[in-house]
């Protein structure tokens, strides 16, 4: 601590020791308000349940899919002994067909991932506002 920065202090609290009213949350709102309140929040915690499950099985299904698609991929490349006989600039096509196959790939799964994940929102969004 020479360089003049000032020292850190963590300053905490035993909650034990306070009193109650310090302990609990604050509620200015009336009891009729305090119910429409919770039933907002009620609503509010079943439809991000929903969306994240939902976004889960979007990214689960993307991943599965990819992972598909990258095995067929590499199962033809293998399997197709032709490719070896071509050459590009002196290598091998399946080597390039490895190397650079899978990025338009890639891009598709992140395009049909996005557009997935976007519609899902906007659903949640639509089923927020009609409330």
């Amino acid at each position: 601590m020479s360089d003049g920065a000032p020292r850190r202090v963590r300053v905490t609290a035993d909650v034990r020791r306070l009193p109650a009213s310090r302990t609990q949350p604050v509620r200015l709102a009336s009891p009729h308000a305090d119910a429409a309140a919770d039933a907002v929040d009620d609503a509010d915690a079943v439809y991000s349940r929903a969306l994240r499950r939902t976004q889960l099985r979007l990214a689960l299904g993307t991943v599965a899919g990819f992972v598909v698609v990258a095995v067929a991929l590499t199962v033809a490349i293998a399997g197709i002994p032709e490719l070896d006989r071509h050459d590009i600039g002196g290598v091998p096509l399946s080597w390039l067909l490895h190397a650079f196959a899978f990025y338009p790939v890639i891009f598709v799964f992140a395009l049909l991932y996005a557009r997935g994940a976007a519609r899902n929102e906007q659903r949640y969004r639509t089923l927020r506002e009609r409330e």
